[in-house]
């Protein structure tokens, strides 16, 4: 019996799939993608004879038995995108290896906030603007739980980052709205972040960021970053990290000022 690997294809680029994830698809005997948001490129690493199958026409029941079946004659990779612990059915499909006495573990991968925040070259912590960024996602067919609504999470004014959600921008601006955030609040939108060929990045305010994205035709795969610290790059000053401030001491570096 196999070991079944949940790697983390990253948000869309082969190339940002982790050294370990490659080599365990380059040695798996069986990889089950998901297709309808892994780009199939991600597969080629796979080895002649190895059995490949996407998962997107599947149901939960049929991906398990899937896993199991082929974890029987060796390791298997689950392929999935982004992150395995992030808004994926990790768990699920977890329980449902451990009722087989199939072993599993988990291989992190590049999630498409960070990727987003890559794309546009902007920071998602910034000193004395922000320290806090929160993942969520609006309210859906899944619902959220209590305490953990958009509106609620928006009020302590840090970096949002926002899955899911590009089809309730409109709530995304409800919410902020009435967290108190300002029209002009900085908003950027990355839609297949990483994709060769494909991404698209539009910056606007909370007032525009909806016109914006439907200009472009933004309608899924897309990250919803606000954060009061976008567009710092651009700013006149910025606080100084304290790691890097010549004035600051620590374990590796004394201050000049106390160098005497």
């Amino acid at each position: 019996m196999g070991t079944v690997w949940f790697v983390g294809a990253g948000p869309g680029d082969p190339d940002l799939l982790t050294v370990k994830g490659r080599r365990l698809i380059e040695s798996a005997g069986a990889i089950l993608y998901a297709g309808s948001l892994v780009d199939q490129a991600a597969t080629l690493y796979a080895s002649e004879g190895c059995a490949v199958r996407d998962s997107k026409d599947m149901t939960l029941e049929e991906i398990s038995a899937w896993l199991i079946a082929h974890a029987a004659h060796g390791d298997v990779v689950r392929l999935q995108t982004g992150d395995p612990g992030l808004y994926g059915a990790l768990v699920e499909m977890g329980r449902a290896l451990d009722a087989a006495g199939v072993e599993w573990s988990v291989v992190p991968g590049v999630s498409s906030a960070m990727a987003s925040a890559a794309a546009a070259c902007e920071t998602l912590t910034l000193p004395e603007v922000t320290q806090t960024v929160i993942l969520t996602r609006v309210a859906g067919r899944t619902p959220m739980p209590p305490g953990e609504d958009l509106e609620a999470l928006a009020s302590h004014h840090c970096t949002l980052c926002i899955y899911l959600s590009i089809t309730l921008l409109h709530e995304v601006q409800r919410a902020l709205r009435a967290a108190g955030w300002a029209e002009d609040a900085p908003i950027v939108v990355v839609q297949k972040a990483s994709w060769p060929g494909e991404e698209k990045i539009v910056r606007g305010t909370l007032a525009d960021i909806k016109r914006r994205c439907q200009d472009e035709k933004i309608g899924s795969q897309a990250m919803i970053i606000a954060s009061p610290a976008i567009g710092a790059r651009h700013w006149e000053t910025v606080a100084r990290s304290k790691l890097y401030d010549p004035e600051f001491s620590h374990r590796f570096r004394r201050a000049k000022k106390d160098a005497a």
